[in-house]
């Protein structure tokens, strides 16, 4: 793996400096990433900018090129599944989905056009509205969907008719700098540079004068940095930042029909997805039943190496995330919370932990309150449902939440009333092509997905002619 290089106007870029990437399996050093220095950044971002006439000019040429990525992305795939469990973590299946959703997005965003609108057209005047590109962009991903996140930014500012300089997670580079290797072979030079360094180079990249847009996902904090940083130059920014999204359990569920769903989509990749359920709101009448559902789950799941077969949740990605979760266990436990299961973390190499179900919590415990993105989720009481929105809704965080409940139709118009991105009835993180994501308060702004994310890589553009 230590041959994966940087990719800069469409050629191999090698440096000489490195750092070094860690298998959270074992944390054993299975890579010396390229550390990127300020002169190739510079190189990488000229490059964007001479790229961006004849990208944006040929719209032929770009669905074409996008439909060739997805081709390649496709003919490598268990290389770069493999890539990702290694770096990341999470089970081969779950980095074949990521994968998956990744070829889909190119796919989509190739077949996605934003046609002129014509607003007047007579005898005296001709007024056209169009979408133009906002012009190069700086994109920075998280490691948690080191490719999926990336490509969920790649393929609409491409499809858009921008250009972009990419830098990954520096815990996670190795299946982005794979993946523009590819790119060298589809896209013509300059229209896709990928980085990869410390998070020094993300602030290199937001303020420098080129890139007229920066796309990060990531924390609260450093989002709010990024929003400091471009404001001088005006840049324009998406943000798609933290979570902590609650899920409402209602009286009239079916307690073993929802545990199957909880359980996956607050674990799945170990917790560490920004979407994920991490907090359950239960009535107090359904309490110990859900929990004893949930804890007969999170002791038959199979915890281990993602490249074992049968793994079903992998390590934490890192020592960071890793201490984090330990240290909001242990808070709660401080505050008088009980472990129904799991709470410690698993001897030997790597970053396990075992899946943790917390009760005897409420607001106010950090484990309620924060995003802990790992795998410990709290379950709170609550007697009142009215109440119980307000105590759901009493927070900076707005991405997602979910309804669980016997009645659709209550759980829709219940939805209403929640206040993020969002809100998903009987399911949780399921998504339809053309489906918009983003949050709300602290979880970003703008969004990915559909129409709405493309036309967050465009400005709009009036042309008035007059006939005489």
């Amino acid at each position: 793996m230590n041959d994966f290089t940087m990719t800069i106007a469409g050629q191999q870029s090698a440096t000489i400096a490195t750092y070094p990437v860690e298998d959270p399996a074992t944390g054993a050093v299975i890579a010396d990433a390229p550390a990127c220095t300020p002169g190739q950044l510079d190189e990488a971002m000229r490059a964007a900018q001479s790229a961006l006439v004849g990208w944006h000019s040929d719209r032929s040429r770009r669905q074409q090129a996008l439909e060739r990525l997805a081709d390649s992305v496709e003919g490598h795939l268990e290389e770069l599944a493999g890539v990702i469990t290694t770096e990341e973590g999470k089970p081969l299946a779950e980095a074949r989905s990521e994968l998956g959703d990744a070829i889909n997005d190119l796919r989509y965003f190739a077949s996605l056009e934003l046609p002129a609108e014509l607003i007047r057209d007579d005898e005296h005047t001709v007024v056209r509205v169009l979408r133009r590109p906002v012009g190069p962009v700086a994109a920075i991903t998280p490691w948690n969907f080191p490719l999926g996140t990336a490509v969920a930014k790649i393929a609409p500012a491409l499809a858009a008719g921008c250009t972009m300089v990419l830098k990954p997670s520096p815990y996670t580079p190795l299946s982005c700098l794979r993946f523009g290797e590819l790119g060298r072979d589809v896209l013509p030079p300059g229209v896709l540079n990928v980085v990869s360094g410390s998070n020094e180079v993300g602030a290199w990249m937001t303020e420098h004068p080129i890139p007229r847009m920066v796309s990060f996902t990531g924390s609260v904090a450093t989002g709010k940095r990024i929003a400091t940083m471009v404001a001088p130059d005006l840049k324009r920014v998406t943000l798609e930042l933290g979570g902590n999204d609650p899920a409402i359990v209602l009286d009239d569920v079916d307690i073993e029909e929802a545990a199957d769903g909880l359980f996956a989509n607050a674990f799945g990749n170990c917790g560490q997805i920004c979407v994920a359920i991490k907090r359950v709101y239960v009535p107090s009448s359904r309490h110990d039943e859900l929990v004893e559902a949930l804890v007969s789950r999170a002791k038959a799941a199979k915890v281990g190496d993602g490249h074992l077969s049968g793994t079903e949740i992998g390590p934490l990605c890192n020592k960071m995330q890793f201490d984090r979760v330990a240290e909001l266990v242990e808070d709660a436990m401080d505050h008088g919370a009980k472990l129904a299961a799991g709470g410690r973390p698993i001897e030997g190499p790597g970053y396990f932990f075992e899946p943790t179900v917390v009760t005897g919590v409420s607001d106010g415990v950090r484990i309620v309150d924060e995003e802990q993105f790992g795998p410990a989720l709290p379950i709170v009481s609550y007697d009142d449902l009215d109440d119980v929105l307000v105590r759901a809704n009493a927070t900076h965080f707005g991405l997602g939440a979910s309804i669980w409940t016997g009645d659709p139709e209550r759980g829709g118009a219940i939805a209403t009333g929640v206040e993020s991105g969002t809100v998903w009835v009987n399911t949780h993180q399921a998504a339809v092509p053309g489906q918009p994501f983003g949050g709300l308060k602290w979880s970003g702004i703008g969004v990915e997905g559909g129409r709405w994310g493309l036309i967050g890589y465009t400005e709009l553009q009036a042309i008035h002619v007059a006939r005489g």
